[in-house]
């Protein structure tokens, strides 16, 4: 019953947003338009050269890599000290946001990580890679970037620790069916195929964001082309950052 009722007003309630939406006024408008266009965004920029490299990263994890190897480092029995710290700085090697990190860690968990290392390496991985500490060191300072690896890992600490206590019964149900389970079987694939494909996905993870599909040559209304990242589109209008010295501003300035 409770199952229907759930249905019946999420069905009410889009029948009431299609019903009493103003699609006539204009600010009505404007939302929904920047509504799509940040979906495109996120299409061109961030999808194909993110979180589908880190899908298929995650879905090699479950199933290439041993589940033996998993539960030896990862696992809720394993040491935890050992643990913690392996799934605090595994996404050093790693350039990914909080989105792209989420399948990696449905990938270790799935395969008999406990929650705690796990939650450790999902908390850290966006924060710890080297890229973003080290231009955060060159930006803000030598005491920052150290402190960004420092507390991201700190942190990581914490938070498995709690994620582990706040459910420990389940973790502990989890250990006991794991260790009532049959021995996995042999791997059916060389070791360097294995490393071979991981070494690619995470190499195609790190750089392609080189790319920025937002670069473009402006050319104004008087014949003038300047370089630049567009960094907001609106209705009409364009932020962009300089490429390149232009009217005055200098390369890196922001201009609309």
């Amino acid at each position: 019953m409770k199952r229907e009722l759930k249905i019946f007003f999420s069905l009410l309630g889009i029948f009431l947003a299609a019903y009493l939406l103003p699609l006539n006024h204009p600010q009505v408008k404007k939302a929904i338009l920047e509504a799509f266009r940040l979906l495109q965004w996120y299409a061109r920029n961030h999808t194909l050269a993110c979180v589908v490299p880190a899908l298929f990263i995650a879905g090699g994890i479950i199933t290439f890599l041993s589940q033996d190897s998993v539960l030896r480092y990862l696992g809720p029995k394993a040491n935890k000290l050992t643990a913690y710290s392996v799934a605090s700085v595994s996404g050093a090697v790693l350039a990914v946001c909080s989105c792209s990190v989420l399948p990696m860690f449905v990938g270790i968990y799935k395969l008999g990580a406990g929650l705690g290392p796990a939650s450790a390496f999902l908390y850290s991985g966006p924060a710890i890679n080297i890229l973003a500490i080290f231009l955060t060191a060159r930006v803000l300072g030598f005491s920052i970037g150290l402190a960004r690896a420092v507390g991201a890992v700190a942190f990581a600490f914490l938070v498995g620790l709690l994620m582990a206590f706040l459910f420990r019964k389940e973790e502990t149900e989890k250990a006991e069916a794991a260790l009532q389970a049959p021995p996995p079987p042999p791997a059916r694939r060389p070791l360097w195929k294995t490393l071979l494909f991981f070494a690619c996905m995470i190499l195609f993870l790190v750089f392609s964001d080189w790319y920025n599909p937002g670069n473009v040559v402006v050319r104004t209304r008087k014949g003038e082309e300047f370089r630049a990242v567009v960094l907001q589109e609106m209705v009409g209008q364009y932020r962009f950052q300089l490429e390149q010295d232009w009217m005055g501003k200098k390369k890196g300035e922001q201009v609309t």
